[in-house]
Parts: structure tokens; C-alpha cells; sequence
């Protein structure tokens, strides 16, 4: 299996490929307000120290053995707020956190559109220091995932070392969201949610679970089926490539679901963008995805038209 991606470009970050070996540390560049999920101590830690490391090759920022989850607010410009929040949720494989391409970029486009938008930082299982050696749960459950997408079979992928604990901190985001809704300007019915990758698994998590911390609209990119989808579940952006290594069905396979259940859905399948196609330009029709959420958000009237948004 080749070992020249990083973690977004697995998306699931399913970390047979994990990170490059040319990572480096490199800080935070940051962007906004900082706001932990729950009190100091009141949650386990890893027992580690949290590593955010520059991939050389992209230039993308990986965090890896978060202990301390915490959503980061990128508000939209004076007078350009129009209600909508959007949680962001990185994929990594729940071993670690694509933070820029899958979290603060895509953040940051939203709030050029009027939408309130928090970048989630949630718990991921323990990795070595070394990123080319792979927890051996992630080895099971990349050959589970590979056997999957050899096979054809569109079978719903089992649960994810590390994904119950951050269907947690999905949930306590989501709380938190509406909680200070009215300080920040957001109407409490239009929070949604849109995860990348494994960070698309935790979205559909959370459409489909307790009622009191489901997203009033979902984006599901590159992600993966959780069942049973409710008739009540939130309106669904769904997107994938055709030539997903890992997942070329997936997207198909989320829609139907959302469709037999009878929520409302729209799907998107490129020919071209495998697996992790984020915001960089590859000269496929995934480059547009990020239009096209946008255009359907304009549809249910979560965003104005684009004369109202800046250049």
C-alpha cells in the first residue's frame, strides 16, 4: 500500500497511509476565538502531549492525540452575519485532524458567506510518535475498509476506534452552539454541521441520534453510512468521487438511505476527485463542491444571494 499521502488524503485518514514522513512540528496559526468543550479535568486524557505538525508536502496542518476538544469561532465580517452557524469537522480517521483544509479553510469561506462558523477539535485515539507507525486498530480497520471497496459489497463500515467519544464531543459542540446562540447573532433552528472523512462519520452520527443535539442541516463529504436514518432527520448536502479508493459507493449509498427514510436530500458524485478532494484545485468537477453546498444552503434559505457576499 502506497505511504506517500497524508491523512486527508485517506480522508478517513484510516491511517494505513497516515501522515507523511516529512511532517514537522509547526504551532497553531490560529484564526479565532478558542472555546473548550468542557471544563478543565472533567474529562480523561490520553496521557500525552497534543502534536500539531506541518505536512511539508501541502502544507496542511495534522493534530494528532487531542485530549482537550475545543470549537474554534470564525465569525463573518461586521453586518455580513445572517443567522446561519455551521459546525466544521475535520476527517483524520479519528487518529488525527486535517485542521487546516478540512477545518479553518472551509471555516473561513463560510463566513465570507454570512455563516457563523466553528472549526470542532475533537478527541482522537492515541498514535505513536513516529506518524508512519499505525495503531493496530487502525490496521484491522483498514483492511476492513479495503476488503469493502475490493468486494463492491455496500455494506454499512463498522464504528470507528475513537468515533463514540467524538459523537460526544459532536454533541456537547452542538449544545454549546445553541447555547450562545444569541450572543453570536445565530438563529438556533439553522445549525448545522458539515464533516470531512471521518469527520462526515461523526455528522451522520449525529443526524441520526438524540434529537436534542441533531443539526438542523448536514454536508456529508466523503463520509460513510450510520444507520437507522429517521424519517425526521435534517436535510442532507451529500458529496463523494466516483474513484474513491476507499469509498467509491458510499455517497450513493448515504442517499439512498436518507431518501427511503424520507429526509430530504441532495447527492453529488464526481467522476473524478478520490478521496479527500477538500478546497485544493485538482482541474476535476469536485473543485466545485464548496459552490454547490452553497448554492443548496441558498435553496433553504441559509444564505443570501451572491451579490450579498464579498468578492
Amino acid at each position: 500500500m502506497r505511504m506517500n499521502h497524508s491523512i486527508r488524503t485517506v480522508g478517513l485518514g484510516i491511517a494505513a497511509i497516515l501522515l507523511s514522513a516529512t511532517a514537522t512540528a509547526h504551532p497553531s496559526t490560529g484564526g479565532g476565538l478558542i472555546i473548550p468543550l468542557y471544563p478543565q479535568g472533567t474529562i480523561g486524557s490520553l496521557g500525552v502531549a497534543e502534536i500539531r505538525e506541518r505536512l511539508n508536502k501541502s502544507g496542511d496542518t495534522m493534530v494528532r492525540n487531542v485530549s482537550e476538544p475545543t470549537l474554534e469561532l470564525f465569525r463573518p465580517a461586521p453586518g455580513r452575519a445572517n443567522g446561519t452557524a455551521m459546525i466544521v469537522a475535520p476527517g483524520g480517521g479519528f487518529v488525527g485532524l486535517d485542521y487546516n483544509a478540512g477545518g479553518t479553510a472551509v471555516a473561513r469561506l463560510l463566513a465570507q458567506r454570512g455563516v457563523t462558523a466553528l472549526v470542532l477539535k475533537y478527541r482522537t485515539i492515541r498514535s505513536a510518535p513516529d506518524p508512519m507507525q499505525l495503531p493496530e486498530v487502525h490496521g484491522r480497520e483498514m483492511d476492513t475498509v479495503m476488503a469493502r471497496a475490493k468486494s463492491g459489497v455496500p455494506a454499512e463500515i463498522p464504528r470507528f476506534a475513537g468515533e463514540q467519544q467524538a459523537l460526544q464531543d459532536g454533541s456537547r459542540a452542538m449544545a454549546i452552539v445553541r447555547q450562545r446562540a444569541s450572543e453570536w447573532g445565530v438563529d438556533p433552528r439553522r445549525i448545522g454541521f458539515i464533516g470531512f472523512s471521518a469527520g462526515a462519520f461523526l455528522a451522520a452520527d449525529l443526524a441520526i441520534g438524540d434529537k436534542a443535539f441533531r443539526p438542523d442541516f448536514v454536508a456529508l463529504l466523503y463520509g460513510g453510512l450510520r444507520t437507522p436514518v429517521p424519517a425526521d432527520a435534517p436535510p442532507a448536502f451529500i458529496a463523494g468521487a466516483a474513484d474513491d479508493e476507499y469509498q467509491p459507493n458510499d455517497a450513493v449509498q448515504l442517499y439512498t438511505a436518507w431518501r427511503q427514510a424520507g429526509a430530504a436530500a441532495e447527492l453529488h458524485v464526481y467522476e473524478r476527485g478520490g478521496h479527500g478532494f477538500d478546497l485544493k484545485p485538482k482541474g476535476t468537477t469536485s473543485d466545485h463542491w464548496f459552490d454547490e453546498l452553497v448554492w443548496w444552503m441558498r435553496s433553504r434559505s441559509l444564505v443570501g444571494q451572491a451579490s450579498d457576499h464579498p468578492k
